[in-house]
């Protein structure tokens, strides 16, 4: 019998106003925003817990939690080697969980 859990790949969902930011950066950074989105919507764990659960991604991405005293809540994946941010959180649930991203920023 199975746990009913569903696994990757997640559903991923943006917040009106992170869809605005993505659609208004330049071709090739939503090129990497769309590679930051493929890491997290296969990640076994979108929360990448653990030493080093964020070695499987490239060189130029890290996460990190925005509150380390809130371990289950919103993270940060870096990407462009620190450049840009999104900002997103993880909806465990049962049936459809999903990855909503909240923000992003790039410089």
């Amino acid at each position: 019998m199975t746990s009913g859990f569903m696994g990757p790949p997640w559903q991923m969902d943006w917040t009106l106003k992170a869809q605005a930011a993505r659609d208004a950066l330049p071709e090739h950074v939503r090129k990497m925003v769309d590679a930051a989105r493929a890491e997290l919507v296969t990640a076994d764990d979108p929360y990448f817990r653990g030493l080093d659960t964020d070695a499987v991604l490239s060189a130029s991405m890290r996460v990190e939690p925005v509150r380390s005293s809130q371990p289950k809540g919103p993270r940060v994946l870096y990407f462009d080697h620190g450049h840009g941010w999104l900002k997103y959180t993880f909806v465990r649930r049962t049936e459809d969980p999903q990855i909503i991203v909240e923000e992003i920023f790039w410089q």
